[in-house]
């Protein structure tokens, strides 16, 4: 008798572990450049789009908590940022490396994390906690040309475009949804997200066309960390000199 209720005890988990299973599905989506109809088509810039449960949506995505542990960077490299999009939990703490020779001066005054590193030398390192969601635009104070964007998050599910423009968030939940759609050509001033609800089903999971402006390559707009014009490069200054 007692192996007996083990083993309907076992399966009864075993088919509860199934319908769990059954109840997530990967969503998918595709950028599309709004008012391109020719058959060439524009860059797709880079988009971010995450998922939200909805107030008394219920059901196991209602507890679902952004991951952390990883080990995060945001590199200074040839007068860039690489990555150039960051996406990170809430809590996160990323450490901004200099790997040029010479100076940076790392900052970020839009909505989102606020801050400014100071001048730092080639060879050494900063680090910023990401303590609240939002988008945080990244700057160089010395070099214009450079530009990142971290988007700390307070859900584990979302994904970044690929070059094709192609989009696709694994092991969804079945509920009703706050999708956010964030693209770089947004205007940094107005970084507010667009979002609507949608509700995910094993019938229903997909995000269909998202239409954003087209990629032109430019940087967001922005002046330095004083809300200044950018100073042209001097060659006395030795945040432009190479180290020997």
């Amino acid at each position: 008798m007692m192996y007996r209720r083990t083993w309907i005890c076992a399966l009864a988990l075993w088919t509860w572990a199934g319908t769990l299973h059954a109840q997530v599905t990967t969503v998918r989506g595709r950028v599309e450049i709004a008012g391109d109809h020719s058959s060439h088509k524009a860059s797709f810039p880079s988009t971010v789009v995450w998922l939200t449960p909805l107030p008394g949506a219920g059901g196991p995505q209602a507890s679902l908590q952004a991951g952390s542990g990883q080990s995060l960077q945001l590199i200074q490299k040839n007068k860039s940022f690489e990555p150039h999009i960051l996406v990170v939990p809430v809590g996160s703490v990323v450490e901004f490396p200099n790997r040029d020779p010479f100076f940076h001066n790392v900052f970020s005054l839009f909505e989102g994390k606020r801050f400014d590193l100071g001048l730092y030398e080639a060879g050494s390192s900063r680090i910023v906690h990401f303590d609240r969601p939002g988008i945080s635009y990244i700057f160089c104070n010395i070099h214009p040309e450079m530009s990142a964007v971290v988007v700390t998050l307070t859900t584990p599910l979302y994904a970044i475009s690929n070059a094709a423009g192609q989009l696709s968030i694994a092991n969804v939940p079945y509920g009703r949804y706050l999708l956010h759609i964030w693209s770089e050509q947004r205007v940094a001033e107005n970084s507010d997200p667009e979002t609507r609800e949608i509700t995910i089903t094993e019938n229903l999971s997909s995000l269909g066309a998202i239409r954003v402006p087209p990629a032109n390559g430019q940087v967001v707009a922005h002046k330095n960390k004083y809300g200044r014009d950018y100073d042209q490069p001097t060659p006395e200054n030795p945040a432009y000199h190479q180290r020997p």
